[in-house]
């Protein structure tokens, strides 16, 4: 199932490419993808043969985030996306991204996590937290305003507004924008470039461009969860899927308490 689900495809420049692979459901996460996403990134971290990582979607999309079909777990065991989060931040190498068509939850805020963010022209990004009735994620809160600045962030947060390819460049969040049947290639022959170099060296840099964010990230993280904890199964969140189900308006209106 994990082949099925995540795809990795290793070349001989040392350039290891992650697909997510539900193109049927715009790549929606099950917790069985994460736990198979977990594993790819840990492999990739121990690898030798692995000197930079990019991460991509099949089909026409980047993925969709949680597939809510399938959301739920056992409360007393740690959510396979938090697992598959520890390998992403854990990763000692550097990781491109090359997203296009909807880029949305997980889709979206694993783009924080890249090291370089390249877009195809089709992007529909979009952080769906409070329309959800819920917070942020990934550590989300903290490493949009290191990357675009504190009223950016907090724009995009707090509007859940969808985002372009122009605006993804225009943020900062994106470093360019391709038409979509360049883009993989574009993040490989990108990547190509950075493998060339020893790969210890690459390792060492990439700890230095993050350590000095890895409190934060940890802090962002810890409550982030505890926020999700809180907020998943309020009426305002049960609301807001059903609506999303139904295809509908939500109405939040008499449903809220002070947090």
């Amino acid at each position: 199932m994990n082949e099925q689900l995540v795809l990795e495809e290793l070349n001989e420049n040392g350039v290891l490419v992650i697909t997510f692979n539900r193109p049927s459901k715009k790549n929606a996460f099950t917790n069985e993808s994460f736990l198979a996403a977990r594993d790819a990134f840990r492999r990739a971290n121990e690898n030798n043969d692995v000197a930079v990582v990019v991460i991509t979607g099949a089909g026409n999309d980047f993925t969709s985030g949680v597939d809510l079909a399938s959301f739920g777990g056992n409360p007393d065991e740690t959510p396979p996306f938090e697992l598959m989060m520890d390998e992403i931040v854990a990763l000692e190498k550097p990781l491109i991204a090359a997203a296009k068509g909807a880029a949305v939850g997980f889709g979206a805020t694993a783009l924080f996590h890249c090291d370089v963010v390249y877009v195809g022209e089709s992007l529909k990004m979009r952080l769906p937290f409070v329309n959800l009735g819920l917070v942020p994620e990934a550590a989300c809160s903290y490493l949009m305003q290191v990357a675009l600045g504190t009223q950016i962030a907090a724009e995009l947060l707090f509007t859940a507004e969808w985002i372009n390819a122009e605006r993804a460049v225009e943020t900062g969040i994106a470093r360019q924008s391709f038409p979509d049947e360049q883009l993989l290639d574009h993040a490989i022959r990108k990547a190509e470039e950075m493998a060339q170099w020893p790969v210890n060296s690459l390792k060492l840099t990439k700890r230095c461009l993050k350590q000095a964010h890895m409190k934060g990230i940890a802090a962002a993280r810890e409550i982030e969860m505890q926020g999700m904890m809180a907020l998943a199964g309020s009426p305002e969140n049960v609301e807001a899927i059903m609506a999303f189900l139904e295809k509908r308006k939500p109405d939040f209106k008499n449903l809220q308490k002070p947090a």
